[in-house]
């Protein structure tokens, strides 16, 4: 059974908000889980329920949608259907992800278009480029990809009177951790300054994983894959340790494994 594509709404109008709730409502295939009214509140609220998808006003007082991927930080900023009234944001808008934007006043066959667009990303997109596209649009530098050179087989972590390489076997899991990496390995924990996509990139996609927007798993070490009592897929290692696996990286497991969990 497919799970329902779990969605944010955030939008610092009323109407706007419980209208968007009403239209996923009389979708298939998609679950309203709560609403945000500004940008601050949204910032907890991704947090707090790890939504797949984000329907993001781009223009609210104090905090505007731009703003909210900024501190959100772009590898851990879920999928986005941007919401505008101004047609001078439309295009950045779309430049910042590829899935789309509704520019209001839009009619139910036009959103309905634009979450048939977010499902298919969501279930099969690839979260580096969505992340290098947020990237791009903020004014960070992109790294050429199209050439990623030879894979990390160590990881260097500096300590104040030494330096480690830590060999990428013995990973674990990584973690995001601010503008940090928590490592994990051989039962210890280091944290080295390097943001989580760049990390990802540099790992052999062949035994590295990206479980959720916080967490690459290695799955040479993963024992099982186990439900969790509130019914979330959980990734458990040899370690002991327990990565949660988040319905939007489900379908691509599935296929890398080439069986259904």
């Amino acid at each position: 059974m497919t799970h329902p594509i779990r969605v944010l709404v955030v939008d610092d109008e009323p109407p706007a908000r419980e209208g968007m709730v009403a239209l996923l409502e009389r979708l298939e295939g998609f679950e309203a889980i709560g609403t945000s009214a500004n940008g601050r509140a949204a910032l907890e609220d991704i947090e707090r329920l790890d939504p797949d998808l984000v329907l993001l006003d781009i223009q609210m007082p104090e905090m505007d949608g731009f703003e909210v991927i900024r501190a959100v930080g772009p590898d851990r900023m879920p999928p986005l259907v941007f919401i505008t009234a101004y047609d001078e944001y439309a295009l950045r808008a779309f430049e910042v992800n590829a899935i789309d934007y509704l520019l209001k006043p839009f009619d139910d066959a036009r959103f309905a278009m634009a979450m048939n667009r977010a499902a298919h990303v969501v279930r099969e997109g690839d979260l580096g480029a969505l992340t290098r596209r947020l990237l791009g649009v903020l004014g960070d530098p992109v790294e050429d990809v199209t050439s990623p050179g030879p894979f990390l087989t160590r990881i260097v972590v500096k300590k104040t009177r030494a330096t480690l390489l830590v060999p990428v076997e013995d990973v674990d899991w990584i973690e995001a951790a601010d503008y940090c990496v928590r490592i994990h390995a051989s039962g210890k924990t280091h944290v080295v300054r390097e943001a989580m996509h760049r990390l990802e990139r540099r790992l052999d996609p062949q035994h590295f994983f990206r479980a959720h927007r916080s967490g690459i798993v290695n799955l040479d070490r993963v024992a099982e894959i186990a439900v969790s009592p509130s019914g979330e897929l959980v990734m458990v290692l040899h370690s002991g340790a327990r990565v949660r696996l988040s319905r939007s990286r489900r379908t691509e497991l599935e296929r890398r494994l080439g069986q259904a969990l």
